[in-house]
């Protein structure tokens, strides 16, 4: 099944119910990205008026509108992500209670062909990671995209020059994120095996634990246990690996972005083309917009887990 194909059926069948409560959600996000924007913004009035020129009329307006900005951020952050939160977990119980009722009304001949360590490795282990696909990584678009605008907005008023060499750090962080996204989508299909494999082994350990004792293969038993949790792991920690490798290309292509934008300032302040307080609202914009490139480049590799639990 093709991914568009498995985002439209999970939309249908699940997410659309829920359509108001993601609204919502966006409504906020779309207030955590207005915040995040007017943070950096008011960096520029407040170096300019109260250590530039030193004027003290807005003494007390800028950091009240600074904390009111934070409280804002905060309070919209928290709304949003406990409204998804609600909508996830919704949506988990409404994914296993279909399959359930499938197995429930499903033939003998069905029954027989899928072991029932498999289904319960399906209800527990695949779920998780399709739940995730509709809550987290929905959110994510939703705020870290919208922030990210108007970060790039607060970027361009201040200078546009410089915002034009800040965006090449996006593309190449996408290019990156979807490499190792197809990484982990084709580690998160054997790690689902590695799932069922185990889950059903703890069935069969149920089922013959006496048989076991007669027999004394306790060590035997043993052994295969650890092997069914040792593969497990391994495919649990490569795809723990893999997320992670976004963390020394990001940090690098952010130091190289500042140590450059730096080196154009200064050139740029040189000739009187750049104003220091312009410099600084800009470089916290630049900042802050690093938490949502760095999200939203982790995001493809959270839709790929998403997707392939899915198929």
């Amino acid at each position: 099944m093709q991914r568009s194909q498995i985002y439209k059926r999970l939309y249908k069948d699940y997410s659309k119910k829920y359509l108001n409560k993601i609204l919502i959600a966006a409504f906020f996000s779309i207030l955590v990205a207005a915040s995040t924007s007017s943070i950096a913004w008011l960096l520029d009035p407040a170096i300019k008026k109260l250590f530039v020129e030193k004027d003290q009329s807005l003494i007390f307006l800028i950091p009240l509108m600074i904390v009111v900005a934070f409280a804002t951020k905060g309070l919209s952050l928290y709304f949003a992500k406990a409204t998804m939160i609600g909508v996830g977990e919704e949506v988990k119980k409404r994914l296993q209670f279909d399959m359930t009722k499938s197995l429930i009304i499903a033939d003998t001949e069905t029954i027989d062909k899928k072991h029932s360590g498999t289904f319960i490795s399906n209800l527990t282990y695949d779920v998780t990671h399709i739940t995730n696909l509709l809550s987290h990584a929905l959110l994510t678009l939703f705020k870290d995209s919208l922030t990210l605008i108007g970060l790039l907005f607060v970027m361009f008023i201040q200078n546009w020059q410089l915002a034009l060499i800040s965006i090449i750090m996006i593309p190449l962080a996408g290019l990156s994120a979807k490499t190792l996204g197809k990484r982990v989508g084709k580690v998160t299909t054997e790690a689902q095996e590695k799932s069922g494999f185990l889950t059903t082994y703890l069935v069969e350990l149920f089922k013959n634990h006496k048989l076991i004792k007669i027999f004394q293969k306790e060590n035997y038993e043993n052994s295969r246990a650890n092997l069914h949790l040792e593969q497990l792991k391994d495919k649990n920690k490569k795809i723990q690996v893999v997320f992670v490798r976004m963390s020394p290309i990001m940090e690098t292509l952010t130091g190289i972005m500042i140590a450059f934008l730096i080196f154009y300032s200064g050139k740029l302040m040189s000739k009187n083309e750049l104003d220091i307080n312009n410099f600084f609202s800009f470089l916290a914009a630049m900042m802050l917009a690093y938490q949502p490139v760095r999200s939203l480049s982790t995001l493809n590799m959270v839709l790929n887990q998403g997707i392939s639990a899915a198929c």
